[in-house]
């Protein structure tokens, strides 16, 4: 038997990072896998700020608000147990990271500051200027290289998780990677498998994410039986530098710090309100500051879905700036000091563009952002009779746990700004705690193993190997990719119908069947970007199928899920999690409820600034949060 029993982390990321820490903090040794460089995982590119709810304005915040706001900002659709003792466990977080040295912005009395983000009316976002996920990352990062001096983290940089080694009775001892250097393939034996691979942006190709953020490892996951919850939900964010390769960020901290968003008006049109009133649109040659008028309860802090929707109604009434698609978010009125906190936005817009931000508004339209949708993973909830025969964060396969955007838990059909970085931390600080208790209810541990199931599952990656690299045929994977990436785009993204989705969901398939007819244009094994990529590409399409399929079965209008024909959000049949299901002709679909038990539903009003929260219902007796 291991004396010290071995965890593979997947992702080196915040959620990943906070996993890693906390189970090497419990004595078990992590092999940490990234994909790049630990330090440039994604969560660097995170701006804005984190969520936490610790009333230090005098606005009588409090965890029990920032949950409904959570729940009501993802539309009910998801489970409300994991959200409350996320919220709850918020305050502990910001006080390690504060403790671990993460320079937060201070108020001039020495206290930590917190602005306004989207869907909440409070003042809760702590922030580092507009670089939090870099501030935070390399906080996190420090922690870990502690562990790793002490021997308690071995970190494979430059590798990628290619599948799970499963035993005979399905349950999770390691996995295969390799090396995109070299293509090298190796085995990692280990008794848990965290995996905390983020979003699938990449798919859509023109998103915020980063260029490795392709989806690919949950969608390898999900061919090898993983569940896949709630894929239709994809976040537009309101906010992006429109540009040909890819599209960049401008954080929602520049309206919470006083940004404002507008085109200039046209009394001769007109447009309904939220309310189903009609108005002008604005003034003719005037400023027209489009979401204050429509939204004056929330202004240009509404929900990231709301802004998306109404950006792209306002560019197709012909009112974007120079007739395209785009409209003005202007932060040049700005005191110089509020400028300040946003500089690291500012230089980006700056070196992409060409044009000063701090002088001249910014021209921006929405962008692919956020994956709401993931691996399904179980939650038993405090008082669950069951709570301690079932593993928080474990997705379907036994001894696989997924966390951080690459789990479906914490958002439901819209994510609120600032609270990924929350829920990234909280549930890789969960599977420190769920992990070691998982280790003790297994039989067997990997070193009892026969050794055939890793010789195995590695012949299977040799094989897929060489054949990619010898595959003759006349595809391009780039220009698939492309192809797949207009149609999503295009019909699966802020307006949907059921005709272009089914339309959408045959051209996948027909994408499907030419993928097998590719051929690489280089077949060596040095530094071969365009086999990584093609290798991905497979899973990649597996999940654009998920996606396509959930948005055309859910025919209603619920949070990011914006479909013409239907109006109104369904609860009666669609307030329920989309379970979608490997199948080599099309995924499986089917539904589960959703936990309600603290909060009922509520339609979201965002027009109306109004401070009210519901008295939460049976607030858990057994409550044990990980800090």
């Amino acid at each position: 038997m291991q004396e010290v029993k071995e965890v593979i982390v997947v992702g080196g990321g915040l959620a990943g990072l906070s996993s890693a820490m906390k189970l090497a903090e419990e004595g078990l040794k992590v092999k940490l896998v990234c994909l790049t460089k630990v330090r440039r995982s994604h969560s660097v590119c995170a701006q804005g700020g984190i969520n936490i709810a610790v009333n230090k304005k005098n606005e009588d915040d409090s965890p029990l608000i920032h949950a409904f706001d959570t729940i009501k900002g993802g539309d009910f659709l998801a489970n409300q147990p994991p959200i409350l003792e996320m919220c709850l466990t918020a305050p502990s977080i910001l006080n390690m990271l504060d403790r671990a040295g993460c320079p937060f912005n201070r108020t001039p009395e020495g206290t930590l500051d917190f602005r306004r983000f989207g869907g909440t009316l409070y003042h809760r976002t702590a922030f580092c200027g507009a670089s939090t996920g870099q501030q935070l990352l390399y906080t996190l990062d420090e922690q870990v290289r502690r562990y790793e001096v002490k021997g308690l983290v071995e970190k494979f940089e430059n590798h990628e998780f290619l599948r799970l080694v499963l035993d005979d009775d399905g349950i999770a001892r390691g996995i295969v990677m390799h090396d995109i250097y070299n293509l090298n393939l190796e085995v990692l034996k280990a008794d848990a498998v965290v995996i905390a691979t983020g979003g699938c942006g990449v798919i859509f190709q023109k998103s915020t994410n980063s260029t490795f953020c392709t989806g690919a490892a949950n969608g390898r996951l999900f061919k090898q039986g993983m569940k896949y919850a709630n894929g239709e939900f994809i976040q537009i964010h309101p906010t992006a530098i429109p540009g040909q390769d890819k599209l960049r960020l401008i954080s929602e901290s520049s309206r919470g710090e006083g940004g404002r968003v507008w085109v200039y008006g046209d009394s001769s049109k007109s447009i309904e309100y939220p309310d189903g009133s009609s108005h002008p649109c604005g003034q003719t040659g005037e400023p027209w500051y489009f979401l204050e008028e429509m939204y004056p309860g929330f202004g240009n802090l509404v929900p990231r879905d709301i802004g998306a929707r109404e950006i792209l109604r306002i560019c197709e009434l012909g009112l974007g700036i120079d007739g395209g698609n785009q409209v003005y978010l202007d932060v040049s009125h700005l005191p110089r000091e509020k400028q300040h906190k946003l500089e690291a936005v500012l230089d980006i817009y700056e070196k992409f563009t060409g044009t000063d931000p701090r002088k001249l508004p910014m021209k921006i339209f929405p962008a692919v952002h956020y994956t709401m949708g993931g691996a399904w993973v179980d939650w038993p909830a405090a008082d669950d009779p069951d709570r301690e025969a079932r593993f928080r964060q474990m997705t379907n396969i036994q001894g696989c746990f997924n966390i951080g955007e690459s789990d479906y838990q914490f958002h439901g059909a819209n994510r609120l700004g600032a609270n990924s970085l929350l829920s990234c931390i909280y549930s890789g600080l969960v599977t420190g705690v769920e992990i070691p208790k998982y280790f003790s209810s297994l039989k067997k541990q990997n070193c009892e193993m026969d050794e055939s199931i890793f010789s195995k599952a590695l012949e299977v990656e040799e094989k897929r190997q060489k054949e990619l690299l010898e595959n003759t045929g006349s595809e391009n994977v780039h220009l698939l990719h492309d192809e797949l990436a207009d149609w999503m785009i295009k019909h699966v993204t802020v307006k949907r119908n059921n005709e272009d989705l089914q339309k959408t969901l045959d051209k996948i398939k027909e994408i499907k069947q030419r993928y097998k007819n590719i051929e690489l244009s280089d077949k060596g094994k040095t530094l071969n970007q365009t086999y990584v990529f093609a290798h991905q590409f497979e899973a990649m399409i597996d999940l654009a199928e998920v996606i396509t399929k959930g948005a055309l079965l859910r025919d209603e209008f619920r949070g990011a899920h914006f479909k013409e024909g239907f109006d109104d959000r369904d609860d009666e049949k669609f307030l329920k999690t989309t379970i979608a299901e490997y199948d080599p002709q099309e995924p499986k679909i089917s539904y589960e409820d959703v936990d309600m038990r603290h909060y009922d539903p509520v339609k979201r009003n965002y027009i109306v600034a109004k401070k009210s929260v519901p008295e939460i219902k049976n607030f858990p007796k057994n409550i044990k949060l990980p800090l």
